[in-house]
């Protein structure tokens, strides 16, 4: 479990972090209050990708492998 926390932390960083960045930066420019709302926007997104994570990726991985089931493993 603690990998599985470790990773949803580091994953939600990083995707959060640019997801946030392209949307402010094509929705507000880089104006004088982009680094404000950019944090403040990376903040709420962090905070939801984390349960997000560790309740959507096991069922993602699950319909992966159900999708690649009849393939030979290499």
């Amino acid at each position: 479990m603690k990998k599985k926390l470790t990773f949803a932390f580091i994953m939600a960083i990083f995707t959060t972090g640019i997801v946030t960045f392209a949307a402010i930066s094509v929705n507000l420019g880089f104006s004088e209050k982009f680094i404000k709302v950019w944090v403040k926007s990376w903040a709420i997104s962090y905070v939801v990708a984390i349960p997000a994570i560790l309740i959507i990726a096991p069922k993602v991985q699950a319909f992966v492998d159900y999708l690649y089931a009849g393939e030979n493993k290499n």
